[in-house]
């Protein structure tokens, strides 16, 4: 059983539900993310999803965008996304992290350090999973095999507008947790419709029986504890870049965890 498997298993044992935060790597301040990622779990976080910087990142929004851009002006790669990870390692064996990103930056890590270089070194580092957003389910089938022969979860996402078909042929490949997303568009975009979310969701489950995690459009307590009641995990991202990406480091670390310390209050409330 991977890191990310045991974690959701424990939570969902207490009834509980994980709260999953997701912040782009090297943001806002480039050495700033290790830091970072103890804050989330000091504050309550049970999965860190890490995002991978790339220049081209079709599923994210504005927000997302943008910091995605800061950190690739620091010059933050795929290789210093992983030496974070490790540095983070050295003092939370626990918490699962799952890096978010695109094929682009995995392929580009392998021509440059070999065959199944990032599976072989991202294991090394302390990854639990990935999730990348343009590797198709029929496509990966042998990724996913080298992943899960590694430790490795790799987790998949859903829309509004996945087909049976398609939410069939996720099930056969993800593991670790399916992230549903919530609305249709990108990253940071519209107001969460938590019956539409409510509506959805036993589809999903129909074909999908590992844990589903609901994210884009959570911004608040009051929306997190509503998505709460139907999916496994909440997710949050760009309401966090949102508040960190004008701060300076302390700040940042302060803002981030306030934050994050009041959604894990509401949800542990509403599960009480």
């Amino acid at each position: 059983m991977s890191r990310i498997q045991a974690t959701l298993a424990a939570l969902q044992a207490r009834g509980h539900k994980a709260l999953i935060p997701y912040v782009t790597a090297g943001f806002p301040q480039a050495d700033i993310t290790p830091d970072l990622m103890h804050t989330m779990v000091a504050s309550g976080a049970d999965i860190i999803e890490l995002g991978v910087p790339f220049s081209d990142p079709m599923a994210d929004g504005p927000v997302i965008q943008r910091a995605g851009e800061k950190a690739l002006t620091y010059g933050i790669g795929t290789s210093h996304v992983l030496a974070m990870v490790k540095t983070f390692r050295e003092r939370d064996n626990n918490t699962p992290v799952v890096l978010m990103g695109y094929a682009n930056p995995v392929e580009c890590y392998d021509l440059q350090h070999g065959a199944n270089a990032f599976i072989r070194d991202a294991a090394a580092a302390g990854v639990d999973g990935v999730l990348i957003v343009d590797y198709p389910p029929e496509e990966c089938r042998d990724f996913a095999a080298r992943l899960k022969a590694a430790g490795l979860d790799l987790i998949f996402l859903l829309a509004p507008t996945s087909t049976d078909e398609r939410i069939a042929q996720v099930a056969e490949v993800a593991s670790g947790y399916v992230y549903y997303v919530s609305l249709k568009g990108v990253t940071g975009a519209g107001h969460l419709d938590t019956d539409a979310v409510e509506a959805a969701l036993p589809r999903i489950r129909r074909h999908v029986k590992i844990p589903v995690g609901v994210g884009f459009g959570i911004r608040d307590a009051q929306t997190a504890v509503a998505v709460s009641r139907v999916a496994d995990a909440v997710v949050i991202g760009s309401k966090i870049i949102q508040l960190i990406e004008d701060l300076p480091r302390e700040q940042a670390l302060t803002a981030c965890g306030a934050f994050l310390s009041e959604i894990r209050s509401a949800l542990n409330q509403s599960q009480a």
